[in-house]
């Protein structure tokens, strides 16, 4: 297999960034009472700012999912949005169920006839469109690649989607016009955001590229119930009911289209699957040491499990210290799919990299537990 290089990287982030007292008010209210949640999750998720594809005046949004990463692949530069030969997009939500999102996307930039691929699931979509690429070129099926990761969640946070279960809530006896806190939760968690990267078979011509090294993924489904889902409703036994066989009125009655989090599984086994039970794995395949780790790039959805992950890591042998971390999630907010892809753009901008530091990338998801890593290396064309 060929080496790999990601020779370009770009971010679009929509409109100006919104501090924690703005957000009811751009998202808009839910129910009949502000949410009591929201100052209580904020203070554990420590993010200050984020992003939405919302126009604070109007409410009305100014982006959609396959805009925002059309915005961001033409940030790479025509000589990527233009003369691509494969397009991989991974996200969340995409804006329909279909045509896929990568197609939407495709059709957004105009640009001549492609491979296009769609990647599913949470935060791993945009992880697992970054391995469908690095596979492309490593292979020589494809000599210049773009891969995305984006999301714009602000879709299905609105206050007013909620309003039928607000309305269905207050009607009964605990008469508490609020919406549960499965779907509060994430509304005051996840914003919106998109990313995207150029790979090709040698390093750039000028300036600064990440060899690819290697990519590993791994879910462990087989043990767990979802934790994050949309589109379905969950039984007792935590098995998901799907929106297909639910009367239509539940769609709205319920807010079966919102994103939803099992926040008590989701403490329980995200740093035991994704951590604990992963990284010796991937500490004794790929030979992994501290020492040799110069920029480590977690994805973790609050800074409640910041010291969490760290003792994880360092009870599993691989102790790197929080300077060498490169997280942006007070600022940024927590993009999902798309977090990688930001953190990346922003520390490769910062002047900070020398060639033949390491960065050790880790993503996971709580959709039904999975887990990522990735090892870059940085590079430039006359030390490959």
């Amino acid at each position: 297999m060929s080496n790999v290089y990601i020779t370009a990287i770009a971010a679009a982030l929509p409109n100006e960034p919104v501090g924690n007292d703005e957000m009811e008010s751009v998202l808009g209210q839910a129910g009949a009472q502000p949410s009591r949640a929201r100052r209580i999750i904020l203070k554990s998720n420590r993010i200050k700012h984020r992003y939405y594809a919302v126009d604070p005046k109007t409410g009305q949004p100014t982006h959609t999912n396959a805009e925002l990463t059309a915005e961001a692949i033409r940030a790479l530069g025509d000589r990527f949005s233009q003369e691509m030969d494969c397009l991989v997009c991974g996200t969340s939500l995409p804006d329909q169920l279909m045509p896929n999102h990568a197609v939407m996307v495709h059709g957004e930039l105009a640009s001549p006839p492609c491979e296009v691929i769609a990647t599913a699931g949470v935060c791993l979509a945009g992880m697992s469109a970054l391995k469908y690429g690095w596979m492309a070129v490593a292979t020589g099926q494809h000599k210049r690649v773009v891969t995305t990761g984006s999301e714009v969640a602000s879709a299905v946070m609105r206050g007013r989607l909620f309003e039928p279960e607000a309305r269905s809530s207050a009607d009964t006896l605990e008469r508490k016009p609020e919406v549960a806190f499965d779907k509060d939760f994430l509304r005051w968690m996840l914003s919106d955001g998109a990313g995207a990267v150029a790979m090709e078979p040698q390093p750039a011509p000028q300036g600064l590229s990440l060899r690819v090294d290697w990519i590993d993924i791994r879910s462990f489904a087989n043990q767990l119930d979802a934790c994050m889902y949309a589109g379905a409703r969950k039984r007792e036994d935590g098995s998901l009911e799907s929106w297909k066989d639910l009367p239509h009125d539940t769609w709205l009655k319920e807010s079966i289209f919102a994103v939803k989090q099992d926040v008590k599984l989701l403490n329980d086994n995200i740093i035991a699957a994704t951590i604990e039970q992963y990284l010796p794995d991937i500490i004794g395949k790929y030979g992994l040491r501290a020492e040799d780790i110069d920029w480590f790039l977690p994805h973790y959805s609050s800074g409640y499990f910041r010291e969490r992950l760290y003792e994880a890591l360092k009870a599993s042998g691989l102790d790197i210290p929080f300077e060498r971390w490169a997280t942006n999630l007070p600022d940024k907010g927590n993009t999902g799919s798309a977090s990688i892809y930001i953190m990346l753009e922003e520390l490769f901008a910062s002047g900070r990299l020398r060639v033949g530091q390491k960065l050790l990338c880790w993503v996971p998801e709580s959709g039904r537990f999975s887990s990522s890593f990735m090892l870059l290396t940085v590079c430039d064309r006359e030390q490959p």
